[in-house]
Order: structure tokens, then C-alpha cells, then sequence
């Protein structure tokens, strides 16, 4: 079965390609659809496939600019860009990237890059859990409250609205980003960006793992602006991330033109998907993706903590089992949106 590995040269490791290309296809779908990339999966996910910590990092970073270019022109189109929120947080994301992979660098010096890097994964996943169940549940409870009085919800209303807080803020300057409909200080988004650009510096995720949910929670765009918003800025962010880890050698070009191939048809899909799927949708499958990556990452620790083969394979299996599955349901999902969208179109009847 050795035609199913390809040789990665600067790696120098022999990693199975058909894994490499579900994560591609699979991810673009879901980085469509999320707004995210999805490269908070691809990390573990090559790094489980076989790569070293450094070369998924820099790898997933490189084949992210590529992929989210195709995002962003699609929800472009669907007036789902912010694109002055999303320059307004880019200075944050350069100078947290660049903070971040120099400690990966220093990670790997010292020999603990392994560790370190998953533990923050578990972290980062733990955190982005907690605030979807909290969300989810708040948003239940405003639904039982405003049946109780007779009214209905707003559908555009949140469970978690910590951005009421941040909204209040009274640093100058304020702008107001009319896509995203608020009126901020600069420094809110700029904060956002430094955290997620670190985040995608020390992680390889492209920042959007915790970027799109901190545009909802924390900045108040609503969640179709957000995807839009994040896959905008990971594109920027993404083109300096490929830049310093080639500059430092850690990035496996053939690894990510393989996934880019996949990626690129899989990112206008997802896009697409995002029509015909409300945003308490979106999120509980963003939900339920990030509990795939958290089970796969903490399954690959444990294995190598304690050196049990079967965990191993099981991280595999469920990093790419995981992915698949998510990506039927939102492909069969987008197909019977758009199959029923034509038929009310052929009927005459408004959309």
C-alpha cells in the first residue's frame, strides 16, 4: 500500500495522501461555511497524519491564504464582508503572529513543541465549548421567557451579549462599520485581531477558531457578517503567517497544494451552503466540529503521554471520521436548500 504515502521533502516524512485530501475538501466545505478556515482541524489533523508539530503549523497556515481568497470573493458577493472591520483588526493579527511563531520556535528548541502546542489546542477548544453551550442555553431561556409573555424572539438576538459590554467602552477613536451594523472603539477589534493572530501563530488555525465566535460574542456582528468578516481577514493574515514560517522553514508546500485542491472547490460550497442554514444552525454544527477536534487531539496526547498504540489510530479515525460526517450534512443540507429553491422559483413563488 505504499502508493497511498507521499514523501514530504522538507519534512522529510511519509504521510498517507488520501487523508491529506478529506482534510482539504472536508475543511474548505466547513471553512465556507464557518468562516473560519476550518485550520483549527487541519493542525492535528496533519499532525496526526504524520507531520511534525512546526511543519502542520507552518503547512496549514500556507494553504489557508489560498483557500479563504475563494471564501471571501464568494460571501463577497452575498454582502456578508465587513471588509473595514476587517483591516481595522489586522495590525493586531500581524504583530500576534509573529509573537506566536517565534515561541513555536522556541518550543521546539527546548524539545517540548509537542506537548505545549496540544495542551493549548485543548485549552483554546475548551474555552470555545464553554461559550457555545453557554450561548445555546441563554438563548433557550430568552425563548421560554418571551413565550411566557407572548412574544417572539428576535431572531437576530444572541444568548451570550458580552458585546453590550464591550459597546460601552468610551476609548477613542470610534468607528461604525455599517456591514456589521455597530459602532465600536478601534481598539476593540484590533485587541480581537492581536488574540487571534497569536492564536494563529502558536496554533497554525488561520485565528478563526476563535475569531468568528469573538466577532459574535465580543464585537456584536451578526453571525453571517462574522463568517464573511473572518474569512476576509484570515486571507491577510494567512498570506504574512505563509511568509514567516517559510522564512523559517517550516512550511511543506506540496502538502499544502494537495489540500489547496481539494479546499478551494470545498470553500465556494460551503459559502454557498450558508443561504440555507440560520445562524443557531451554523453554530451548533460549529459545536459539534469542535468537539471532533478536541476528542481527536486529546486521544493523540493520551497516546503519546502514555504510549497506547489504538489511541493513536482512534485520533485518526476520528479526526477524519469526524470531518466527513459534518461535511455530508452540510453538503446534503446546501443540495435540498437549493433543490427546493428552484422548484419555488419554477413554481413562481417567492424564495
Amino acid at each position: 500500500m505504499e502508493w497511498l504515502y507521499i514523501h514530504m521533502p522538507i519534512s522529510g516524512v511519509d504521510v498517507f495522501w488520501p487523508g491529506m485530501v478529506i482534510l482539504g475538501l472536508g475543511c474548505g466545505i466547513m471553512g465556507g461555511f464557518y468562516g473560519m478556515g476550518a485550520a483549527w482541524m487541519i493542525t492535528p489533523g496533519l499532525n496526526i497524519l504524520g507531520f511534525p508539530m512546526a511543519f502542520a503549523i507552518g503547512t496549514d497556515i500556507a494553504h489557508i491564504a489560498g483557500k479563504s481568497i475563494v471564501s471571501t470573493i464568494r460571501h463577497g458577493k452575498f454582502g456578508n464582508v465587513d471588509y473595514p472591520l476587517g483591516l481595522a483588526m489586522l495590525g493586531g493579527t500581524i504583530i500576534g503572529i509573529e509573537i506566536g511563531a517565534q515561541m513555536i520556535m522556541w518550543f521546539e528548541r527546548i524539545g517540548k513543541i509537542d506537548l505545549y502546542v496540544r495542551l493549548l489546542y485543548l485549552v483554546f477548544l475548551a474555552f470555545i465549548t464553554y461559550m457555545i453551550v453557554a450561548d445555546a442555553i441563554k438563548i433557550k431561556q430568552k425563548k421560554k421567557l418571551a413565550a411566557e409573555k407572548g412574544v417572539e424572539l428576535d431572531k437576530l438576538e444572541g444568548g451570550v451579549t458580552w458585546y453590550k459590554t464591550m459597546h460601552k467602552l468610551p476609548i477613542p477613536p470610534k468607528f461604525h462599520f455599517k456591514q456589521a451594523g455597530i459602532h465600536v472603539s478601534f481598539w476593540l477589534p484590533f485587541i480581537v485581531g492581536f488574540i487571534t493572530g497569536w492564536a494563529a501563530g502558536i496554533l497554525g488555525i488561520g485565528g478563526g477558531l476563535i475569531r468568528m465566535p469573538s466577532l459574535i460574542y465580543f464585537v456584536g456582528c451578526p453571525t453571517h457578517v462574522a463568517v464573511g468578516t473572518d474569512l476576509f481577514e484570515v486571507m491577510l493574515s494567512g498570506l504574512y503567517g505563509t511568509f514567516t514560517y517559510t522564512w523559517k522553514g517550516r512550511t511543506e508546500i506540496v502538502g499544502a497544494l494537495i489540500m489547496l485542491c481539494g479546499a478551494a472547490f470545498g470553500a465556494q460550497f460551503g459559502a454557498v451552503a450558508t443561504k440555507y442554514y440560520k445562524g443557531g444552525a451554523i453554530r451548533l454544527l460549529f459545536g459539534a466540529a469542535v468537539f471532533c477536534c478536541t476528542l481527536s487531539v486529546a486521544e493523540k496526547l493520551i497516546a503519546r503521554v502514555y504510549d497506547i498504540v489504538w489511541m493513536d489510530h482512534a485520533s485518526t479515525v476520528t479526526i477524519l471520521g469526524g470531518v466527513s460526517i459534518l461535511m455530508f450534512i452540510i453538503v446534503y443540507q446546501a443540495i435540498k436548500g437549493m433543490i427546493k429553491e428552484v422548484r419555488m422559483k419554477n413554481a413562481g413563488l417567492p424564495k
